[in-house]
């Protein structure tokens, strides 16, 4: 594509010559060459236009060059065709932060921008990769907000739709895919690998056609597959490398007394073709997928073509994550992650709690080289209000604004003083890891 972070200013109306940032000056964080904004509440960024997120994230980029216009070529952060193996994966609700107006939800994918200074670059010998919660259109009440106890959930997608209206902005000239390009250029220049999340569980998907009723997804169905290779091809195609596949363990019928999806799921010699060709079709040979509780039986998960998965290992105990670090440290295509938090964590663990976890993910091995992968949650960088929590935001989409701007909700949605005091933190654990 061509340089779509221009495009993207310009669909804006904004000029494309760019001037440092003085604010992120003042903010960054430094290890080594590495930089990013810490001590920061989200909404000190997401209140920010997309123009100042992209002079900030030139500002303090690592090569230290200030870059007049956003460059045309920008790769991605190169950490081999088994990044994923170490990698640290940040899912972002990027609908929870979405411009709400009133009761409409929209424009995720721009506050998405907004927020990539305040992620913690990647490190010398590992990667660190956002997981963008929606991509797809949700089944019920897409690009809308509701009530806090209203079900909205981002796990039923519909395919063939297009992008959902709560994260592409719909009102600028300038495609999804586009749009998803820009922010994968911006994450990359700010040493970011990306990702996103897909759901494959049959009830929850539906196939939109433009002539007829939606009809609910069926893995039998020779057109649906090919639909679901190809939509996911796409994606990989604007620059994500990594997707986080909902309900992985359960493929092929595995262990299905603990199966909470709804519908089928893909039989086993099925998904290992689906991978197979989103890297073939998309001649990406280094995307990651990353499956959901798919663990335990390494075997089982790495033949299926998966790179890591999540909720084997203790994320409280530092020296089994290092013990596990030893054992697994052979193997370079698959390792089990350690969790500091996932999509259905309901809140209430303390701030130490989480420190704790991130501690052992970040330094829980004898040599840099042999690091496990980890998951976060954005409420492990950015705490939530007390009232709601991770699981929470997946299954609805309340506005917390309290007088129907997008600058309340955002203010609203997040912890204040001790929220800062607490990214201050991260940041520290991060900045101890980067030069390893």
């Amino acid at each position: 594509m061509t340089n779509c972070v221009n495009k993207l200013l310009e669909a804006l109306d904004e000029n494309i010559n760019l001037a440092p940032d003085r604010w992120s000056e003042e903010h960054i964080i430094q290890a080594g060459n590495k930089k990013w904004i810490s001590n920061i509440l989200p909404a000190e960024l997401l209140k920010r236009t997309v123009k100042q997120a992209v002079e900030s994230l030139v500002t303090i980029n690592e090569s230290g060059e200030f870059y007049k216009n956003f460059p045309d070529n920008i790769e991605t952060p190169n950490y081999g065709d088994r990044w994923g193996r170490s990698a640290n994966y940040i899912e972002i609700n990027n609908r929870a932060i979405a411009e709400m107006f009133g009761d409409r939800t929209r424009n995720g994918i721009l506050s998405s921008i907004k927020i990539l200074p305040a992620i913690p670059p990647s490190a010398k010998s590992w990667a660190n990769c956002i997981i963008l919660s929606q991509i797809f259109p949700n089944i019920y009440g897409d690009g809308y907000n509701k009530g806090v106890s209203e079900e909205n959930s981002i796990y039923g997608i519909k395919l063939n739709a297009g992008y959902s209206g709560n994260i592409i902005d719909y009102d600028i000239n300038l495609s999804g895919e586009e749009q998803f390009c820009a922010f994968n250029n911006l994450a990359h220049i700010h040493g970011l690998k990306t990702g996103f999340r897909t759901v494959i569980s049959a009830d929850q998907i539906k196939i939109a056609y433009p002539d007829k009723d939606d009809v609910t997804f069926d893995w039998n169905n020779p057109e649906h597959q090919e639909l679901f290779i190809n939509e996911h091809v796409n994606l990989i195609k604007t620059g994500f490398e990594a997707i986080f596949i909902d309900s992985a363990k359960h493929i092929g019928g595995y262990d299905m007394g603990n199966y909470t999806g709804v519908g089928a799921l893909p039989g086993y010699e099925q998904m290992q073709y689906i991978l197979y060709e989103i890297r073939a079709r998309s001649g990406v040979t280094s995307i990651s997928f990353a499956g959901e509780k798919s663990t335990g039986d390494f075997a089982r998960y790495e033949n299926l073509g998966l790179t890591t998965g999540t909720a084997f290992i203790p994320p409280d105990n530092y020296d089994k994550v290092k013990c596990w670090s030893e054992k697994l440290k052979y193997n370079k295509n698959y390792a089990p992650g350690v969790e500091v938090s996932n999509d259905n964590d309901e809140g209430g663990r303390s701030y130490e709690d989480r420190l704790n976890r991130i501690n052992s993910s970040l330094f829980g091995y004898e040599y840099p080289s042999d690091k496990l992968p980890s998951f976060m949650q954005m409420e492990d960088l950015f705490p939530l209000r007390y009232d709601t929590n991770t699981h929470h935001l997946m299954m609805t989409n309340p506005s917390y604004s309290t007088d129907g701007t997008p600058e309340s909700h955002w203010e609203n949605l997040f912890t204040k003083d001790d929220g800062r005091a607490y990214n201050a933190k991260v940041g520290e654990l991060f900045a101890h890891a980067m030069n390893l």
